[in-house]
């Protein structure tokens, strides 16, 4: 099956490179660093006081803060990598890393590309964040004796169902791992499910609820309302994907049809869609500003286009309501901690599958409101604006469900220090 595997990749490489350029259209960064994606990742440390985290792009890249302050703390003297696939990850790494920690691509799971990446880089242990399961990866490090860890892992039981199409592959792969920190019990008891060795899986809580939030944001944020009128409504729509921005701006007709004053701030997940969002709202008759032109939102200024990255938090703490977006389309959802950390009242829609735990916590102690279309969507924005008291309540409710479910971090250095032993570098 593993030759089967990487004959497949292999034949698909082709198809992987036109993929790249075409991405390059849209997004230039893709057209640099190819050497990396095949191995080559030469400027990372070089030596064997490594410490690998894989971070596939921005949300996991958000997800391992709190890991790699603890990392630095447990092992000062052990140079930190981290790996990601894509450029807005990458760009991520730059902004809250700086040069504390080194970075490039983790090459494409081919023989070659490993063994070449491993060889260069010569991790003392790995730590792969959520579910990236590369085969060649896994079955690579286990040959040289390299521990590597499933960390914040997730199971969901749509995975589970794919994965079991393959229960001898999925099992031999897995059970190489060093061990397997779950985030909850779904996730724990799905890679149950899959045959894997349940003294090596481990429950340990999800690091996305220790979110770490610029200290200046608070600040950049009051400063901003002021400058749109603090009798403004806002809301954000964050990290929205294609086919979500049209539903949002005819709810948001509907919603300033009661509340004129409401500024819709639009927040696409991926920058090579700035100018398609944009053009939607221009042509839906809104007024529409582009944050990147730095112009004020004067008091007529209907929709704002966030049309930069690493900006989300500050836009969240300036809004009333934040739709978490991925999630009115079938994507999975995305992460909806960062306006939980700032006390607002949350909308999401029903198709949260990536982050099914978490969410359904939200949604139970109603610190969160499930939408599925437009109606749903502008009725619940409407009352919510027209009830500020509930909607302080939601934002009570999300920081007391973020403060009880703190420590994942913690409980993840405990095991790598229970299961992996490395030695200080001389």
């Amino acid at each position: 099956m593993k030759l089967l595997y990487t004959s497949l990749f292999f034949l698909c490489l082709p198809l992987i490179i036109v993929r790249l350029l075409l991405r390059g259209l849209r997004a230039p960064a893709y057209w640099s660093r190819w050497p990396e994606r095949f191995g080559d990742s030469r400027g990372t440390p070089f030596n064997s006081s490594t410490i690998w985290i894989h971070a596939v792009s921005v949300g996991e890249v958000e997800a391992c803060r709190p890991l790699v302050k603890a990392l630095q703390t447990a092992y000062p003297r052990h140079n930190l990598l981290i790996t990601t696939m894509t450029p807005t990850g990458s760009e991520r790494i730059k902004l809250l890393f700086s040069d504390t920690v080194f970075h490039c691509y983790l090459p494409y799971d081919l023989p070659f590309a490993i063994n070449r990446f491993l060889k260069l880089n010569k991790p003392a242990f790995g730590i792969i964040m959520e579910t990236e399961i590369w085969p060649n990866l896994i079955f690579t490090c286990k040959q040289k004796n390299i521990p590597l860890v499933l960390a914040n892992a997730r199971m969901s039981a749509r995975s589970t169902k794919g994965y079991a199409n393959f229960p001898k592959f999925i099992k031999s792969i897995l059970n190489n791992l060093c061990f397997i920190a779950a985030q909850g019990q779904q996730d724990h008891d799905n890679f149950h499910k899959l045959g894997i060795d349940l003294t090596h899986v481990h429950k340990i809580g999800n690091l996305k609820y220790e979110i770490s939030l610029p200290t200046n944001v608070i600040e950049q944020s009051k400063a901003m309302r002021v400058m749109w009128g603090n009798n403004r409504q806002v809301l954000v729509a964050g990290s929205t994907h294609e086919g979500e921005e049209e539903i949002i701006l005819q709810a948001t007709r509907l919603i300033q049809s009661k509340f004129p004053n409401l500024l819709l701030v639009l927040v696409p997940r991926h920058p090579e869609r700035f100018d398609r969002v944009a053009g939607l709202a221009h042509r839906a008759g809104f007024k529409t500003h582009r944050h990147s032109d730095h112009l004020t939102c004067t008091s007529d200024t209907q929709v704002l286009i966030v049309d930069s990255m690493g900006e989300l938090p500050l836009f969240y703490a300036v809004c009333d309501i934040a739709f978490v977006g991925g999630s009115l389309i079938p994507h999975g959802g995305h992460n909806l901690l960062e306006p939980a950390a700032l006390g607002r009242a949350i909308l999401t829609g029903p198709h949260f599958f990536n982050f099914n735990d978490i969410t359904k916590q939200f949604l139970q102690a109603h610190a969160a409101i499930e939408v599925s279309d437009i109606k749903t969507l502008s009725d619940s924005v409407s009352n919510l604006l027209a009830n500020p008291k509930q909607r302080a309540q939601m934002g009570e409710t999300s920081l007391k469900l973020i403060a009880n479910s703190r420590g994942a971090s913690l409980r993840l250095i405990e095991l790598l220090k229970q299961y992996i032993v490395i030695h200080d570098p001389k």
